[in-house]
């Protein structure tokens, strides 16, 4: 597609003809059946370099759509599908180290690549050690046998930001890969390919599909990367189906107006938290005065609905979850990124390895959903005065 698009406007036609269905049509299918044995022969021969037709594993018209779609989203050369985001993480991790290998891992890096790293890629001989997330210092870490910098942009929790442009040169002067979860920013916000990077990875569970009703992973790679990533994925298996690949793209239509609802929604909510005196700090990027605030006035174009708050230190764990258990339009649940609100406790001390991390008091992690925000507001007003006394009722589901 042409380029005289704006970015919106580029994503509602990405991944379909001009012509024909507005929806490219879901296409179930396992195999392909060729006209002549020399048809299939040189469908297997051109296959490794060209995207064609041969079995549903490589790909059908639904998730060839969305790959598309992805890659202009994130401006990259080709796209991968997973079964969900961590997925995802693990294939490029294996598509690019091999025994003997070093990654630096980002200290805010999601807590099941911690787990992954330390018990598979340890198996394997691949060694890993954490840097700061914001990238300070990263240089003194590089060993001859690094071979990858993974980066979280922003990190997982709290948010820190490295600086994508000095990342990418240093991994560049080193000859290193450059990986980056990009899925806070959900490739509208962000494009870490364009500062640099070779690998943008997503969870497309989270904002690409948005209904809170899929599971995806998704890889987007410059040129450079592109081949090593397509054999790994064909050689462990990973595909997805095509009505999973639907939701996922149709989601995506409505990208652009649902992330900036949940980024006015998640400032107003952030703005009343800053007020209240049970609340010592409200971690958010998007917020003047947050630490990594002028690197994401740079380099991103908006914010989403996440933020983490730290109560004070007169609130113990006991009074954060007597306010969890309050909270009536909040869910408790782990991921993001749907239309609904959620809140999860928060332990820095089980997902961050270095040290200077520690908390003053409780902290909860929410997701702003598309609620009425002054609902919202009542709702943790609610849950705020119940940190001073003994819940009287069941919480509401």
């Amino acid at each position: 597609m042409s380029k005289p698009y704006r970015s919106t406007t580029r994503l509602l036609r990405a991944g379909r003809p001009h012509e024909g269905w507005v929806n490219t049509p879901v296409s179930r299918a396992s195999t392909y059946v060729f006209g002549s044995v020399q048809a299939w022969r040189e469908t297997r021969a051109r296959r490794e370099e060209e995207r064609l037709p041969s079995y549903g594993a490589r790909g059908t018209d639904s998730t060839h759509a969305l790959e598309d779609a992805l890659v202009e989203l994130e401006e990259g050369f080709r796209a991968k599908l997973y079964p969900t985001g961590q997925a995802a993480i693990a294939t490029v991790l294996l598509a690019y180290l091999r025994a003997g290998d070093h990654v630096l891992l980002t200290d805010a890096v999601y807590e099941p690549v911690r787990r992954f790293c330390s018990e598979h890629l340890a198996r394997l001989g691949i060694e890993h050690t954490y840097y700061r997330p914001d990238g300070v210092g990263i240089e003194s870490l590089i060993r001859p046998n690094t071979r990858m910098i993974y980066a979280e942009s922003p990190g997982s929790l709290t948010y820190e930001m490295p600086d994508l442009s000095k990342l990418s040169t240093t991994a560049r002067k080193h000859d290193c890969w450059l990986a980056v979860d990009n899925t806070w920013a959900s490739g509208l916000l962000h494009k870490p390919l364009s500062l640099g990077a070779d690998i943008s990875i997503l969870a497309a569970t989270k904002y690409l599909g948005g209904h809170a009703d899929v599971m995806m992973g998704a890889v987007i790679t410059n040129a450079r990367a592109w081949r090593a990533l397509e054999r790994a994925t064909i050689d462990f298996g990973q595909t997805v189906g095509a009505d999973d690949a639907f939701l996922v793209l149709r989601g995506m239509r409505t990208l652009p107006l649902r992330m900036a609802q949940h980024a006015r929604s998640a400032m107003r909510v952030a703005q009343y938290l800053q007020s209240r005196t049970e609340v010592a700090r409200v971690l958010c990027p998007a917020l003047p005065g947050d630490p990594s605030h002028e690197i994401w006035r740079r380099d991103f174009r908006g914010a989403n609905g996440l933020l983490t708050i730290e109560l004070s230190d007169a609130c113990s764990a006991d009074d954060a979850e007597r306010m969890i258990d309050s909270l009536q339009l909040f869910g408790i649940g782990a991921s993001w990124g749907g239309f609904e609100s959620l809140v999860i406790p928060v332990s820095l001390q089980s997902s961050r390895s270095l040290p200077g991390n520690e908390a003053r008091g409780p902290m909860l992690r929410l997701h702003v959903g598309l609620e009425d925000p002054e609902d919202l507001i009542a709702d943790l007003e609610r849950g705020l005065a119940a940190m001073s006394q003994p819940l009287r009722s069941l919480r509401i589901s």
